[in-house]
């Protein structure tokens, strides 16, 4: 009886540690965030239960038939089908669910208004880049990339409209305010992770990659590179800044009476 039992504490601890979370996803800061967590929720669920009948059938059938001897059996074509069919629908229905949170995320265009921020992600930081006062990215050139003295980006400052944009090691945005943000790798498959926005976005070295959200909570909030990007990768961090929209103007004019 001795291995029913250890299956049964097994089960009872794993599914307490899932009930009690004690340790769990931060709280949500906006809407796609609570979505995505209703949809996890509601999934780890679905498969908590399945986990527990399973094992509890497991640990029945061991001490049912623990003393019979072995024999040979055909199966049961009803009840292979009935589980098939069973998990078919179960994996079909979250994955249609799951398209539905993706596309809204993915495929949704910026609204009007949405403030558009560039990113650098590079070994080993990150990088961001606003425009100034005449809304618009000015030339960049990689000749002129250079860390040491505050161009990450290469800003071609004989362009006019380079003259004013803003560089910054981390992300500050207005609260409740549409973002897009266009990220780009200047040498390794980076990875830009918002544990309180619950999104993730590579960054492909050679392309522009275009990812939107929107932070209602104010606070800081940790980026963190989630793809191993080389020996120094545990070390590329930054912080997204959420402050309301006068807070956010303010720090913009700091930032372009430093140029």
């Amino acid at each position: 009886m001795l291995l029913p039992l250890c299956i049964l504490l097994v089960t009872l601890v794993t599914a307490a540690g899932f009930v009690v979370r004690r340790w769990w996803f931060p709280p949500p800061i906006n809407e796609y965030a609570s979505w995505f967590d209703s949809y996890f929720n509601l999934n780890l669920a679905v498969t908590g239960v399945v986990f527990v009948l399973v094992q509890l059938a497991l640990a029945w059938s061991i001490a049912r038939f623990r003393n019979r001897p072995a024999r040979h059996t055909e199966g049961n074509n009803r009840l292979e089908w009935i589980w098939t069919v069973s998990t078919l629908v179960v994996f079909v229905s979250a994955a249609a669910a799951g398209e539905r949170l993706w596309s809204a995320f993915q495929l949704t265009a910026s609204p009007t208004g949405a403030l558009v921020i560039g990113v650098s992600g590079k070994q080993f930081a990150w990088n961001f880049r606003y425009t100034g006062a005449d809304g618009k990215f000015g030339r960049t050139k990689v000749s002129l990339i250079n860390d040491a003295s505050g161009n990450p980006f290469g800003l071609d400052d004989s362009d006019e409209a380079s003259k004013d944009d803003i560089t910054s090691s981390q992300l500050h945005v207005p609260a409740g305010r549409p973002i897009e943000l266009r990220m780009t790798s200047h040498d390794v498959l980076h990875n830009f992770f918002v544990r309180e926005l619950r999104i993730k976005q590579d960054l492909v070295p050679g392309m522009e990659i275009p990812l939107r959200f929107r932070a209602d909570k104010p606070g800081t909030y940790e980026i963190a590179c989630s793809e191993l990007c080389g020996l120094g990768h545990h070390q590329m961090r930054s912080a997204l800044v959420v402050v309301t929209a006068e807070e956010f103007e303010s720090w913009l004019r700091g930032k372009a009476s430093e140029r």
